[in-house]
């Protein structure tokens, strides 16, 4: 297998060091440091680690499991040992999803050099693969090779195949499988390498439902010609109008033959690459960039939260760390909290208060922000201050958003004018907002700047006309002007109002200087809602904890709708749940709770559906709210609503399953007998979920076909997860996928759905094949 790499994996002399090995330390904690030695496997995909050179080794990671290499700087445990180990001998490899990071220090800046820059170039040649790309690659085939390769001769004798067939979750009869071994034995040896494997793999995947499908548009069963492509997009696809460009552009993309894009036909290989493709998927590719309105007012879009960032555990005695801040800007999160306490030394520190959890320096969160706020979204970011601290400080922490951040502070509005309602993200690109509580009005602030001001100039004209008198009569020495003279004393004696008299006057333990920095999202108590029309104003918001939004949205549903229409709401998770254990946070959206606060750092089905909602809009945070959520009149009730218009029915089709994972890897034997589950989210009444029968002792193409229907009242909030599990009538059916969208984002016709890990990653090449239709109104309505 390794003789197919080198024409398709980038190789360079840092690649090819790798795989020689090198002994590094593997840094855990403070006190575990152990050397191991780790090697990059020939197939260029894998890194495996042993005690010692030449010792039984086991698998560390894949290259696919990498998300990106970053200097020791950014790690604070390499940093803590900075006296132990030179940070130039360190380097971080970070995971996708919630896999801790991996920290190794080298034994010279060379070797740490040598990874970091080798395994970035990996993971960048990873990351621009296409899914079908994936399929072909034989890099990708070269880890089931070598799980499959016991004795690591090289070669694959049937009694490996046989054993690699229940690793990969196949069940097949012996003769059946034979008879493709030896189709794919070209050199008769009795053994399969190299290519003969692909061909073999190929051979073991061939997708027969979609060369029906195929054979069912085409009249020679050979290639699909334009026009019968172009029927396929239509009919199937629902494509529509755009149908005949779109079918020039796909052969161009997907026809992997030259004379085929030049004929304009597109062969078997090249239909089933579209299907398995990103314009193949159920996801709809323009949902995956910005496509909707970010001019609108803050309080109309959802805006993906987190509650608690810095903890990356339970919330008694788990681990605090910029790490969750990282994690959790770079998937996407726009709102993330900061508990701030006196700290040591004058230094305000971030943890979870009177628990165990451990702590860390505010200004380091502060810097973590201002480098990573922007890195996947441009749009603002609003910083949840969660104050504990003493006015002294209270002052260190003003002075470290307002030195640290810089310009991408947000420190008064947008044109220094009074405004009328919140501005929009696309006003607000590349702001940092602070939330928390202000001494003040807004319109106080900017009354208190414009009179400031006007004293400031009125200041600076006296003292020029002064420096021009003291110009003109060349005089030693010159008293302030009698005016001015007048002015700082109504200043002293309260006359004009100052900032810190004023401030003072308020006798509270709000530090001005950090009040101050409060613009659009301060934060008031709230009582009812008819106090908040009455006495609260567009830019004032407030918190309510899971139990009080719930009771809210079932006493007086609507008013929370109208309430959430002019102003910002945040919902945070109850006290209770010690175990940073989420709530469901579609019941919030529906009343269009703008702000729903999850703990991102616990998986489970509540995060899927969390990152369902944002995976659209190009995963840029923010979310447009339905219409009937935006408008202070509506008369949407969440609990209870009234749609007859906009109802739509689903057919799904679940047709087949692609290379389902092992709910064990470590069990050879164990093969799973998958299902389906599809569940719809959404409102009350649009809450339900269907499955598939289960298939016996077949994880690798499983076939169902199998048709389920759902009807759904308010398809503008509806999200569509689907899951796969493992059957098993002794217990609960095992996980063993799920993908999860929102309703507005579904393509019709034949679509791959590509199934992802608890933890949100990737499981590829897991998928399931469907087909989906959409109907407008209630099915066999007359309507």
């Amino acid at each position: 297998m390794a003789s197919l790499l080198q024409g398709r994996l980038p190789v360079n002399q840092d690649v090819l060091l790798m795989q020689k090995g090198t002994l590094m330390r593997k840094v855990r904690s403070k006190s575990w440091k152990k050397l191991r030695y780790f090697r990059l496997q020939e197939d260029g995909m894998t890194v495996r680690h042993a005690r010692q050179a030449g010792g039984r080794s086991k698998a560390s990671f894949s290259i696919s499991d990498v998300e990106t290499v970053r200097n020791s700087h950014e790690s604070e445990l390499l940093r803590s040992l900075a006296e132990e180990f030179p940070l130039e001998h360190g380097f971080t490899i970070v995971f996708h999803g919630r896999r801790s990071n991996l920290d190794l220090v080298a034994n010279s800046v060379e070797e740490a050099q040598i990874w970091m820059q080798g395994l970035q170039l990996l993971v960048d040649f990873v990351t621009s693969m296409d899914q079908q790309e994936w399929l072909d690659q034989p890099g990708w085939l070269s880890d089931w090779f070598q799980r499959g390769d016991k004795n690591q001769d090289g070669r694959m004798s049937f009694e490996e195949v046989q054993r690699l067939l229940h690793l990969m979750n196949v069940e097949m009869e012996p003769e059946y499988a034979f008879q493709l071994f030896q189709a794919a034995d070209m050199s008769q040896s009795d053994t399969l390498e190299g290519k003969e494997f692909v061909e073999f793999y190929k051979a073991l995947t061939k997708r027969a439902e979609v060369q029906e499908l195929f054979e069912n548009f085409s009249a020679d069963g050979q290639k699909l010609t334009l026009l019968e492509f172009v029927d396929f997009l239509r009919e199937e696809q629902k494509e529509g109008d755009r149908a005949s460009d779109l079918a020039l552009e796909l052969i161009d993309r997907y026809e992997p033959s030259d004379s085929g894009k030049l004929r304009h036909v597109l062969s078997m290989d090249g239909f089933l690459s579209y299907l398995y493709s990103k314009d193949g998927d159920i996801f709809n590719p323009s949902c995956r960039l910005i496509y909707q309105d970010m001019t609108q007012p803050l309080n109309h879009y959802y805006i993906n939260s987190s509650h608690n960032t810095y903890l990356v555990g339970d919330q008694l005695c788990g681990q605090s760390s910029v790490e969750g801040y990282i994690r959790a800007l770079k998937r996407g999160c726009r709102c993330v909290e900061v508990d701030i306490w006196d700290g040591p030394s004058g230094e305000p520190v971030v943890y979870h208060g009177h628990t165990l959890t451990s702590r860390i320096l505010f200004k380091e969160v502060v810097a973590t922000v201002a480098q990573y706020a922007f890195q996947t979204s441009d749009y603002p970011v609003i910083l949840s201050l969660e104050n504990h601290c003493s006015w002294e400080q209270q002052e260190i922490i003003a002075h470290h958003l307002t030195e640290i951040l810089g310009e991408q502070l947000l420190s008064t509005t947008l044109d220094g004018q009074l405004p009328t309602q919140l501005p929009s993200p696309e006003e607000l690109r590349k702001k940092i907002l602070i939330k928390g509580k202000k001494l003040r009005t807004l319109e106080e602030d900017l009354e208190e700047q414009e009179e400031e001001e006007e004293l400031k100039t009125e200041l600076e004209r006296e003292r020029e006309a002064e420096l021009e008198l003291e110009s003109q009569f060349e005089s030693e020495t010159q008293e302030l002007s009698p005016r001015s003279k007048d002015k700082n004393e109504k200043i002293a004696d309260g006359s004009i109002p100052s900032s810190s008299l004023l401030f003072q006057k308020c006798k509270a333990i709000l530090c001005p200087a950090l009040s101050s920095l409060v613009v659009y999202t301060k934060t008031v108590s709230f009582y009812n809602f008819t106090h908040s029309r009455e006495h609260y104003r567009f830019y004032e918001l407030s918190s309510f904890t899971e139990t009080k939004a719930k009771s809210l949205i079932k006493e007086a549903g609507n008013e929370f709708v109208q309430h959430n229409a002019w102003q910002l709401s945040r919902v945070y998770p109850s006290g209770l749940r010690t175990d940073s254990s989420n709530y469901n946070p579609q019941e919030f959206w529906n009343a269009g709770c703008q702000m729903v606060a999850m703990n991102v750092q616990t998986a489970g089905l509540e995060m899927d559906l969390y990152d369902g909602l944002f995976r659209q809009n190009g995963g840029c945070g923010y979310v447009l709210k339905p219409d009937f959520l935006r408008d202070t009149q509506s008369s949407f009730q969440p609990e209870r609503p009234i749609s007859p218009f906009k109802t739509q029915t689903l057919l799904i089709q679940v047709i087949s399953g692609q290379q389902l994972p092992k709910v064990d890897n470590t069990k050879e034997q164990s093969i799973v007998d998958p299902l389906v589950r599809v569940e719809i989210f959404g409102v009350r009444p649009d809450i339900t979920h269907q499955e598939t029968n289960y298939v016996e002792n077949n994880g690798f193409n499983p076939y169902w076909g199998q048709t389920l229907c759902f009807r759904v009242l308010v398809p503008e909030l509806a999200l569509l997860r689907f899951v796969v599990k493992d059957y098993n009538w002794k217990s609960r059916n095992d996980f063993l996928g799920q993908y999860t969208l929102p309703w507005t984002c579904i393509q019709q016709g034949y679509r791959h759905i590509h199934l992802l890990s608890k933890d949100g990653t990737s499981l590829h090449p897991a998928s399931i094949f469907v087909h989906i239709c959409m109907v407008e109104g209630l099915k066999g309505d007359e309507s």
